[in-house]
Formats: structure tokens, C-alpha cells, sequence
């Protein structure tokens, strides 16, 4: 698929955003005590979301998504926990921690439901879309699939990466692809059915993180000093850009067709249209390097992780929205 052919999925109706509404001052959510390596956005729930938070400390926190205002905090692992994601519905959430396992915890009271225990560290995790399994990865080099009705995991690809498994995401534009990336700098697309590859992508620069956009179709990867964008499904590369700066995380909003990065380098985020690769923004707040960034389901906002141990929500609407009235 070409960059003219790029999708533009349909979200809720907002003017997209001008260059002076990035001045508006973020919203700041304190609360962890080291830094922050992990953002992740429900879908929507009775016209709200919500947002959960991987930290250092190894105490996961659920907030408002719009708003940023603290709901809980999800206690029990023993060591840093990498990333943190919920369910589409937000009933669930899903941990992977240095203290080698993953857990899944009922959302609602913060009860711990399942313990997956690991070999070694757990890097990341994530939901199926109908979220009745979660993979997982990370330096045993094994891509596995859990069912939260077994006890039993499945592997995928036994042997296929060569390195640790820094980020695992599943499509939501086909429940039976999910996707790894590893210390290898490979990408590797997976059929979860036949257990086998579908498509693999080797980046230029160690990878840094893999996302999937809200609606599930587009994979955003960054790595080194580029990102690039790929078709959820097939693998297909729709776009690089080469920047000027480190980028640890990349986070797209199609409808507008510009992307958010921050990195290891400054404690900037930056803003990019995605047609010609052009920084518009540069906004400021943080003091720490920028970990993770991600647009809210509704494109509205996107929040960023931070090594200071804060989080910041940076509004993207011309309009009055959240605490931004």
C-alpha cells in the first residue's frame, strides 16, 4: 500500500488541532516515584476511557483517561513492570514485570485474577482483541499465547527471534495476527491459528517500541532515529521518517495524519506531519526522557510517559474538551 492510499479511519468528530492549541498547558499526573516505561488507553466505556501506566516502581496505576484523575493502583508484583495495557472494555488489565511473570487483574477492585509465571523478565503484553487470551515476551526469546480460560501457554514461532522480545501487539484489524519485535530489529507478523509467520521487517537501528494506532491498522515503529508505519495485517511498509532526534516511542493519529514521538535525547515531545516527515511542535514540560507516548480512541489528546515519573496528557483539539474548558 502506497502513502496515498494510507487509511484514514473515522473517529469522533473534532477540528483537528492548530499549532497555538499546542501551547495550552498539559495536564500533569503525578503519583509513581520512578520512571514511567509503559502508556495504554482503553477503548470506550459508557462515553469515557481509560488509561493505565507501567512504571519502575512496579505499581501499575488505572486513571480517567480524560481527565488523569488517579482510580487505583494495581499491588503485587516485586519488580519493575514494563508494560501495562487493558482490555478493550476496560474490565481487565495486563501486566508483564522484571520479577518474571505477567498478571491479570480485575480493573473494577484490583484483585489479582491470574500470576503467569516466567523464566525470566517479562518485557511486554498485550490483549487479543475479544480479550479472552494475552501474549507475552521477552528475554527467553518466546512468543506465547494464553488463553485466561487454560493454565497452558502456547509458543509461536519456537526459535524465530534471536533476541529479547522488547514488545508484543495484537491487531485489531485481524484478531488472528499479532505482532513481536525484538533486539534482533526484526518485526515479525504471526498467524496465531497456524502458529506460523505471515511477514517479517528487519529496521536499520535497534527497535524501541510497537504499537498499534487506536483503530488497530497501522503499526508504529520506532527505532533509533526513524519511525516507520506498516499495514496491521499484511506487514507492508507504508512510510519511514528519518529524524533529527532519538525516538523511544512514536504514536500516530491517522485522521489528521500527524504523528507524536519522544525520546532518549531531550525531554521534549515533538509533533510531525506524516506527509513530508516536517516537525511542527516541539512542546515542553517534561524533565526526563519521553518512554512512551499514545493517542486516546477519540484523537482528542495523547499522553506521554516520562523518567521523571510523571505523565502528562497534552490536549489535540481545537475545541474545549476534559479539564481544557
Amino acid at each position: 500500500m502506497s502513502a496515498d492510499q494510507y487509511p484514514t479511519p473515522q473517529k469522533s468528530p473534532s477540528p483537528v488541532q492548530t499549532t497555538s492549541t499546542a501551547r495550552i498547558v498539559p495536564l500533569t499526573c503525578h503519583g509513581h516515584s520512578r520512571p514511567v516505561t509503559h502508556l495504554s488507553f482503553s477503548q470506550f466505556v459508557d462515553d469515557n476511557y481509560f488509561l493505565i501506566s507501567a512504571c519502575k516502581d512496579g505499581n501499575p496505576m488505572l486513571r480517567d483517561g480524560i481527565t488523569g484523575d488517579w482510580i487505583g493502583t494495581f499491588i503485587g508484583h516485586k519488580g519493575a513492570v514494563w508494560q501495562a495495557r487493558l482490555s478493550r472494555n476496560a474490565h481487565l488489565a495486563a501486566t508483564a514485570s522484571a520479577d518474571f511473570s505477567a498478571k491479570i487483574w480485575d480493573a473494577f477492585t484490583g484483585e489479582t485474577l491470574q500470576t503467569l509465571q516466567h523464566n525470566h523478565i517479562v518485557r511486554c503484553v498485550t490483549f487479543s482483541p475479544d480479550d479472552t487470551q494475552i501474549s507475552t515476551g521477552g528475554p527467553e526469546k518466546k512468543l506465547r499465547i494464553y488463553d485466561l480460560n487454560k493454565p497452558d501457554a502456547t509458543e509461536i514461532g519456537p526459535g524465530a527471534h534471536n533476541g529479547t522480545i522488547r514488545t508484543v501487539s495484537w491487531s485489531g484489524a485481524n484478531p488472528n495476527i499479532v505482532v513481536s519485535g525484538s533486539e534482533d530489529k526484526y518485526i515479525r507478523w504471526w498467524d496465531v491459528r497456524k502458529r506460523d509467520i505471515v511477514s517479517a521487517y528487519m529496521v536499520d537501528e535497534p527497535l524501541a517500541s510497537c504499537e498499534f494506532s487506536t483503530d488497530g491498522k497501522i503499526l508504529n515503529v520506532s527505532a533509533g532515529k526513524s519511525v516507520y508505519f506498516f499495514d496491521g495485517v499484511s506487514g507492508g511498509l507504508l512510510k519511514s521518517v528519518k529524524t533529527e532526534y532519538d525516538c523511544a516511542t512514536v504514536t500516530l493519529d491517522a485522521p489528521t495524519r500527524k504523528f507524536v514521538t519522544g525520546g532518549s535525547q531531550d525531554t521534549w515531545v515533538r509533533v510531525y506531519d506524516f506527509d513530508s516527515g516536517k516537525e511542527l511542535e516541539v512542546n515542553k514540560g517534561h524533565h526526563g526522557h519521553i518512554w512512551s507516548a499514545s493517542f486516546s480512541p477519540d484523537g482528542n489528546l495523547y499522553a506521554t510517559g516520562s523518567e521523571d515519573g510523571t505523565i502528562k496528557l497534552w490536549k489535540y483539539t481545537a475545541q474545549p474538551y476534559g479539564l481544557w474548558q
